[in-house]
């Protein structure tokens, strides 16, 4: 069993610093406040530390995205190399090992890591302007082209600056971002204050700006983020290629009610305008965040959580336009949508978001990644011949060191605490302390979710508190046990549990996991007489190595018996499923023939959990599958 949690004890890491946030219900817990020690998540965490932090390291100097740095800082011979953007993926790396110092003791990345800060900061500006693209002979060009990423790599780097400040204490890369803001902040703003109105190609600088203010205290960093939110709408954006409305400035944003155009860039606007909900409670903010998010969850969004349906621009598409086989749903996307719903649930305390970010974190993120940990998928299609298959690295490298992040600051996405109450939002067997969050609580979990369904929480350390355990919309029938007594429990709620706790008491959760079959709205015309199938938290699907005839031809009896089985250790533990099926064919396999009722025969089917598929031998996948 692998264990993962408290190094760097001094220091309390928090990812998203809500604890003074005036208009926030819950509090984070810092990275050090959770251990991971499951059989799930821990080893994923691990191998991010073992192998994909520094494969994709490997990859930044092997595509020379780091030699841009010193080239620009005249450190080195050679014109840039790559995409405009590539900055962009050595601060999410760098970021990700920010946030790994907090949980793992890996001296030889932090090395790396002074290297490559350093290598950075000697690339800035003497007026704070950092950006490896634009310099020599593209010095003059910097701030002429909004679709080029400046404000969205600045952002980037603030987000890892402030990973290295919390974790290690260093402040070297901050006092080089608070540069870069300082910066912005000279040149960009209202026309009233003789600065420069512009609005952002790319949202992600907005939800940083937040982050950073949170960090400095620097009260304009939180007005430059309200004002590249409120700049919005002036149609300053389209071009030939994509109209104002993909780069969401087409409308003011408080007006803005859809979930529209390129769907990474609308979901880090998202959750930057609700980091500035959290620190002003503007009531117009929160009903366009609301509206947003319910468009997405009822008419934009796939059942595994992704986001983004067309391949053309990255982009999302129209109400119930939800294609399979060429569904987008980039995995940046993904983890987008995990941000923004961690930061709902941080202001609000409402299940649902605990839910859909839960959900998407298994289903929507983590097919982006192999299990060997240095494979990813970009795209995340619902449906695919064999032919889509995960990449080392790509051109375009954004997701992989996002989703290297991600699995860096998880332990953060377990619990929060308010002034009487921690609140466990996910389970992963482990420890929770909320000592560093203000609240005298601790607590230990175990269980094999998300493959088993029962939850042990014992009290490590009591007094008077309510413990706050949330109950998955899936779970109907739950059960919560205290005290040897049992109560229902209603499911897409907490239960909330307040006593005088002593040492070793315990709580008992239950949620029943057996298969469900998912329907979809009739307007999703693609999946109309077919079915998902999902067990717990996972989204699940049937892929060609799997079964005994033609993944095209297979059908599902939705009377079936359910049979649940064990399955192969190469992928680490995981359940399968095992349903009554039938497979369907033409006489002398005919392009077309006359309808006949038996030309099927009876097969079982074997289903493997979405997340997982493409790890093996090449072929056929498909999460929605035809009703018999």
């Amino acid at each position: 069993m692998i264990l993962l949690g408290r190094y760097a004890m001094s220091r309390q890491s928090f990812v998203v610093d809500t604890s003074a946030s005036p208009h926030a219900l819950l509090r984070p817990l810092p990275l050090q406040g959770v251990t991971i020690r499951d059989h799930f998540w821990a080893p994923r965490i691990a191998t991010n530390t073992q192998v994909t932090l520094p494969s994709q390291y490997a990859h930044c100097e092997e595509t020379e995205r780091i030699a841009n740095f010193r080239r620009a800082a005249g450190n080195e011979e050679g014109d840039f190399v790559g995409l405009f953007f590539n900055d962009s993926d050595v601060y999410k790396w760098l970021e990700a090992v920010g946030w790994n110092d907090a949980i793992s003791d890996s001296p030889g990345l932090s090395v790396i890591r002074d290297k490559v800060v350093a290598d950075i900061v000697a690339a800035q500006r003497t007026d704070g302007y950092l950006n490896s693209y634009f310099t020599k002979e593209r010095s003059d060009d910097r701030w002429t082209n909004f679709d080029l990423h400046e404000m969205y790599c600045a952002g980037h780097f603030f987000q890892a600056a402030i990973a290295i400040c919390r974790t290690s204490g260093a402040r070297t890369a901050l006092d080089a971002a608070c540069k870069m803001a300082d910066h912005i902040d000279a040149t960009f703003g209202p026309a009233s204050d003789g600065k420069r109105p512009i609005t952002d190609g790319h949202p992600e600088v907005e939800l940083a700006l937040v982050e950073l203010y949170r960090v400095t205290k620097e009260q304009r960093y939180l007005t430059l983020a309200d004002f590249m939110v409120s700049v919005r709408g002036a149609n300053q954006l389209g071009n030939q290629k994509f109209d104002n409305l993909y780069y969401q400035d087409h409308k003011p944003y408080r007006d803005l009610h859809d979930v529209v155009g390129h769907a990474v860039r609308m979901l880090y606007l998202a959750a930057g305008a609700t980091d500035l909900w959290l620190e002003t409670g503007e009531s117009a903010l929160k009903a366009a965040i609301d509206a947003q998010w319910h468009n997405m969850t009822q008419k934009r969004m796939y059942v595994s959580g992704g986001v983004g349906s067309r391949w053309h621009g990255e982009a999302i598409g129209d109400d119930y336009e939800l294609p399979n086989p060429t569904a987008y749903t980039e995995t940046c996307a993904a983890i987008a949508s995990v941000m923004w719903n961690w930061r709902l649930l941080q202001g609000t305390g409402d299940a649902k978001y605990a839910d859909l970010m839960e959900w998407t974190l298994y289903n929507g993120v983590m097919p982006g990644l192999s299990v060997s940990g240095n494979e990813y998928f970009y795209q995340n299609p619902l449906e695919n011949d064999g032919t889509h298959r995960r990449s080392a690295w790509f051109g375009c490298a954004c997701c992989p060191p996002n989703v290297a992040r991600l699995l860096a600051q998880l332990g953060s996405y377990v619990a929060s605490v308010d002034s009487q109450s921690l609140w466990i939002h996910t389970y992963m067997q482990g420890d929770i302390d909320a000592a560093g969050s203000g609240l005298d609580a601790a607590v230990s979990v175990a269980t094999e979710y998300p493959w088993d369904n029962t939850v042990r929480i014992t009290v490590t350390r009591g007094g008077q508190w309510t413990l706050r355990t949330r109950v998955p919309s899936w779970a109907s029938g739950a059960t919560v046990t205290v005290g040897g007594v049992r109560q229902n429990a209603e499911p897409n709620t907490y239960v909330a549990l307040r006593r005088a706790w002593q040492v070793g008491d315990e709580v008992v959760l239950v949620f029943p996991m057996q298969p469900r079959l998912i329907m979809a709205h009739p307007s999703v015309i693609n999946n109309n007489g077919r079915v998902a199938v999902a067990r717990g938290p996972l989204l699940y699907c049937i892929e060609q190595v799997d079964q005994s005839m033609p993944v095209a031809s297979l059908r599902i009896d939705p009377r079936t018996q359910w049979a649940e089985a064990a399955g192969s250790v190469a992928l680490g533990a995981h359940t399968l499923l095992h349903a009554k099926g039938y497979s369907t064919s033409t006489p002398d396999d005919a392009l077309y023939a006359p309808w006949r009722h038996d030309a099927r025969q009876p097969v079982r089917l074997t289903l493997v959990p979405y997340h997982l598929w493409a790890n093996r031998a090449a072929g056929a996948m498909t999460v929605w599958i035809p009703l018999a």
